[in-house]
């Protein structure tokens, strides 16, 4: 990814837009920071806020005209957050002058004319910058329309401290001194740039050209004049009501021209966002209640009153994809910052650390995040593009993505991969791909369902076994994708291109992106259309919450067709938060189960309803983000009447496994619709190992090989293993299979190359490929019994003697 494709990506999270609040403000303060600290109660801090951004903090503060509150977000659920009655509450609780750091003199002599408070901005920003600035004046003191203030309002007291400032910065002062065309004329020779409050001589005649308003032209991005090196601002009153905030608008826009005119800089170039604009910044108000203003009981709030009222502020911000996503969470960030991230990890020397690794591996690209976002940002994408640099790079850690590819090497091996025609026939208008993942978990459904769709469909209907090529996609093997396609794609067309039918949505995705003229159907919608069998598990006033799978987003007809056979079963069928358009992922999704085993945890105790922070890191929120008490509920409500409480049904064979191993009753519907047993409960099955599955898959084949009176596939199996349930789980969560167990076991047992525990039982380790697999284990009459095994990366040399 080079700079400009890093900049698209940026540009697509709108998250660190300005919220309304912060846009519509002339001056840009951060209203969202300082309500955030008054709400915290820290007015010191809300004060440096406002501090930061206003000139004379003490002073605007109590002014402001707050057009923020006119465009404030809160208004659109009941009234707007009352930010300049709070400014106000701020200035005088909290407020006072602050330390003065003067800045080395400058050479250039910059002349303001008139003391009205557009020339005071221009003049206190142009000092702070180190320019010499002579303001000039024919009143006989500071502030122009300042001083027409009440005394309530804006304290003559107040007024002169926040003024002080200009004398602590050296401002060179001339009151008391007419002006006039000739005066001006020497003025402009005299000094190197001129900034004229328009306010504050409205009565003078200089010899600029005048608007319709009869006040002084100025451009209105810059200020400019059309005198070289004059600019002017300010004026408000004469046009309307004093707006205090835009007269120190104009009197910064002129300062920060004058500055671009001493270096010849261009005057117009990245000032699109100078003043108010309009904010790309999307925030959500579901769920947001109506409130109205907290009342005060005096002139202006106390303390107490002034954080009752900030804590109204819903703290505008998108954050879509991170509400919805604990993936995005987890990584503590948000798309834009993701983006840097994945940009600066590409660009890591050779050797050094890569930190983002797990960061990219971890994604489940799912699509949730483009989802919801308003900018349509995918960032499994990203992360895809990501993973194909790294892989054809050969950066791409081996253990991230090895074991997913080696069950892909199996799924295309000779102990599952299979293309038939249905026994009888010479040709097949139908090709059932069951998916390998289906075929691993629910072998005698799918045979049973495949003799049902023998029967039902006219022409013949085939047979094929094996991948879709998924977890090469998913990993960035692009080629080797394209290589599991083109095999798919060549078998297809060797029987004939039949019709193919799929029971897997993954399949039914990719298909459709990347092999779009095998036209693939989905089993559960050829159901509904071609009948139920008549011997399906009836489940009468049984309630369920449908778990769509991540890959269904975007099959709205399957989800549908999945809803009214459950309904025809007698379901009770009720939707979880996030179903339909935005399901989430189970965490098998882009291999995360392979790359990331912390957030898979996480993510299962998530969708089951029975979240466990501990295990994963804990959330800690960006700079500025905060999760709000809605989404709090929400999540609340969520785990406890949506989730814990009802059973679940899925389509994809992955959402129903890892669901049930996170303790989760959960079944799939083709156990519904081809039971084994009249009086089963699907949903009380658990989980089913890694070694299990491939079982399962030579179970579908060699049954389907003996129905077409052919002969099985007989692997050599010489070595019985036993263990516990509890041994049997922790080991397959450590991804190691039974072949891995004996080919270690074997090889100790022949060569005698083994340690003796304590315990008794033997320890060994041998080498496969990249992993070097530990195991102990005891001999019994029927075979051996595993203790424990464990794996790593290191390879043992042993040392010379």
């Amino acid at each position: 990814m080079d700079k400009l494709e890093l900049l698209a990506w940026e540009k697509k999270c709108i998250q660190e837009e300005a919220p309304e609040c912060t846009a519509s403000c002339p001056l840009h303060v951060d209203a969202r920071q300082f309500l955030r600290e008054m709400a915290r109660g820290d007015g010191a801090a809300a004060f440096k806020v406002l501090a930061k951004t206003m000139p004379f903090p003490g002073l605007l503060g109590r002014i402001c005209e707050h057009p923020c509150e006119l465009r404030c977000k809160r208004g659109e659920a009941g009234e707007a957050i009352a930010i300049g009655a709070l400014e106000r509450a701020c200035v005088t609780h909290f407020g006072g002058p602050g330390r003065v750091m003067p800045l080395p003199r400058k050479d250039q002599r910059i002349a303001v004319l008139g003391a009205g408070l557009a020339g005071l901005t221009a003049a206190y920003d142009l000092l702070r910058k180190g320019l010499r600035v002579t303001l000039i004046t024919a009143e006989s003191e500071l502030g122009g329309r300042l001083r027409e203030f009440s005394e309530e309002r804006l304290p003559r007291a107040v007024r002169d401290e926040e003024l002080a400032v200009l004398t602590a910065l050296k401002l060179d002062m001339r009151l008391g001194e007419q002006l006039d065309a000739g005066t001006f004329e020497s003025l402009c020779n005299e000094f190197d740039a001129l900034f004229v409050d328009r306010d504050a001589l409205a009565d003078a005649v200089l010899p600029l050209d005048l608007d319709e308003g009869r006040l002084i032209a100025v451009h209105p991005q810059s200020g400019a004049t059309g005198r070289a090196g004059v600019f002017a601002g300010g004026g408000s009153a004469l046009t309307g009501d004093f707006a205090p905030v835009i007269e120190c608008f104009e009197g910064r826009r002129g300062a920060l021209s004058i500055e671009r005119c001493l270096q010849q800089a261009q005057m117009e170039a990245g000032r699109e966002q100078d003043g108010p604009y309009q904010t790309k910044l999307f925030t959500s108000l579901d769920g947001i209640a109506p409130s109205s203003q907290v009342k005060s009981t005096g002139d202006i709030y106390n303390l107490a009153e002034a954080q009752q009222e900030a804590q109204r502020c819903i703290q505008c911000e998108c954050m879509e994809c991170v509400k919805v996503c604990l993936f995005l969470e987890r990584y503590q960030g948000y798309p834009r910052q993701y983006a840097r991230k994945v940009f600066n990890n590409e660009r890591v020397i050779f050797g050094a650390p890569r930190s983002a690794n797990q960061f990219i591996a971890s994604c489940s690209n799912c699509g949730l995040c483009e989802t919801v976002c308003p900018n349509d940002f995918h960032l499994g994408e990203l992360c895809l593009q990501a993973r194909r640099e790294m892989v054809a790079a050969k950066l791409m850690p081996a253990s991230f993505h090895e074991f997913a590819l080696q069950d892909l090497a199996h799924a295309g091996s000779e102990a599952f991969a299979l293309s038939r025609h249905q026994s009888g026939h010479s040709e097949s208008a139908w090709l059932y791909f069951p998916s390998c993942q289906l075929c691993a978990t629910a072998s005698g459904e799918v045979l049973s369902s495949y003799r049902f769709l023998q029967k039902k469909l006219v022409g013949g209907v085939g047979i094929l076994l094996g991948c879709c090529g998924a977890p090469a996609y998913w990993a960035g093997r692009e080629e080797l994708f394209r290589e599991q396609l083109a095999q798919l794609r060549d078998q297809w067309q060797q029987l004939g291109r039949p019709k193919l039918i799929t029971g897997c949505v993954t399949c039914q995705s990719l298909f459709a992106e990347r092999l779009p003229e095998l036209e693939a159907t989905s089993l559960w919608t050829l159901l509904e259309e071609i009948g139920l069998p008549q011997q399906v598990l009836q489940a009468s006033g049984r309630e369920v919450a449908v778990a769509d799978p991540c890959m269904s987003r975007n099959l709205s007809e399957v989800q549908n067709s999945v809803r009214r056979i459950a309904r025809s079963l007698g379901m009770a069928v009720v939707e979880l938060a996030q179903s339909g358009e935005k399901a989430e992922c189970c965490g098998y999704g882009g291999l995360m189960f392979n790359a990331n085993s912390k957030l898979v945890a996480a993510v299962v105790e998530h969708r089951v309803g029975n979240p466990q922070p501990q295990a994963t890191k804990p959330f800690s929120p960006p700079k500025g983000w905060q999760r709000s008490k809605l989404q709090e509920g929400k999540d609340t409500a969520y785990y406890q009447n949506e989730v814990k409480d009802r059973d679940y049904l899925a389509y994809c064979a992955m959402c129903r496994d890892n669901l049930a191993g996170g303790g989760k009753r959960v079944s799939h519907l083709l156990e519904h619709l081809f039971p084994s047993m009249a009086d089963a409960d699907p949903a009380a099955r658990g989980w089913i190992s890694w070694s299990a599955r491939r079982d399962c898959r030579a179970r579908v084949k060699n049954i389907i090989l003996r129905e077409l009176g052919e002969t099985p596939f007989q692997p050599e199996v010489d070595m019985h293993l036993q263990m516990s349930d509890e041994v049997r789980r922790r080991i397959d969560a450590r991804r190691i299979l039974d072949e891995d167990l004996r080919q270690t076991i074997a090889a100790a047992e022949a060569s005698g190359r083994r340690l003796v525990h304590e315990e008794g039982f033997f320890r060994t380790f041998q080498q496969l490929g990249n992993v070097t697999f530990w195991v102990d284990y005891a001999p019994t009459e029927a075979g051996y019994r595993v203790h424990d095994a464990f794996s790593h990366r290191m390879k043992i040399v042993g040392v010379k003697s």
